[in-house]
């Protein structure tokens, strides 16, 4: 089974690969594809529960779906994003948040989008023996406050600021750190100047890892990011299949006679 610690051994050896999943059908075949680590991310929002952000995932839709992914896999890292709000109000509350992921919900460690503010609850959680894997860049629970999803660290003072927080959050006592839509350069030199592991979505090839969006691999989404790829096209997949069982179903074509069971001795019925 994976862990914190052998992620920590991979930082600049063996590429660490990391999906998200939000089921546990799902959660299944990715780790038994061999992927390291399972993020159940609050992405969840956009993907899978049809939120416009993923500012309105609770804690408890976190809750059960991470139980659900954890009762599924049997060799990959959980890992559980914090929603928003989750953390960062106040300290207790968000080491208790974190703690019942881990105590209730079988998560190996948990995800904070991270800031300046993260950082004395980072060391705090990893105190009481609550793994984090940081993130930086791009954070999407603050999509009101940045204006938008657009790139981070695009300037040198940006791009510094970035750097100085992943170190922050590594002294602290993160085990990893997400890099979000960053430039590559800038990933590059974060992951030079980390000894823990980096691992990027949209921040280029130079990090120890990369993560995507499953439904962005699966090609469930009409549209995903550009720094994405899809490996298959599920959504058509699934329209035909469902187009398929109507126009069968109308048709009288399903279900025939190998779908249905008569039985024989129930004598006269009418």
């Amino acid at each position: 089974m994976v862990t914190t610690r052998d992620l920590r051994e991979r930082a600049g050896e063996e590429p660490i690969t990391m999906l998200t999943a939000y089921d546990a059908p799902t959660a299944a075949i990715v780790d038994e594809a061999g992927v390291d680590v399972i993020l159940v991310g609050d992405s969840m929002g956009n993907a899978v529960l049809g939120y416009d952000t993923t500012l309105p995932v609770t804690l408890e839709e976190m809750h059960s779906r991470t139980a659900a992914v954890a009762r599924a896999t049997e060799e990959a890292l959980v890992v559980a994003d914090m929603p928003f709000l989750s953390f960062g109000v106040d300290a207790a509350e968000s080491v208790e948040n974190a703690g019942r992921l881990l105590k209730e919900a079988n998560a190996d460690a948990i995800k904070i989008e991270s800031g300046r503010h993260t950082v004395e609850l980072t060391e705090r959680l990893t105190r009481v023996g609550i793994p984090v894997m940081a993130h930086v860049g791009l954070t999407p629970q603050q999509v009101n406050q940045l204006g938008g999803y657009a790139r981070q660290g695009t300037t040198e003072n940006a791009a510094r600021d970035l750097i100085e927080l992943a170190i922050a959050h590594q002294e602290a006592g993160a085990f990893s750190i997400v890099l979000e839509h960053v430039p590559a350069n800038v990933a590059a030199r974060v992951t030079d100047e980390l000894s823990i592991p980096t691992i990027g979505i949209g921040a280029g090839g130079d990090c120890d890892g990369q993560v995507l969006v499953i439904t962005d691999v699966l090609g469930i989404e009409e549209e995903s990011p550009s720094f994405s790829k899809q490996y298959a096209d599920l959504r058509g997949e699934m329209a035909r299949a469902v187009e398929a069982f109507k126009r069968e179903v109308e048709s009288g074509e399903f279900p025939a006679e190998e779908h249905t069971h008569v039985e024989e001795d129930l004598g006269e019925l009418n």
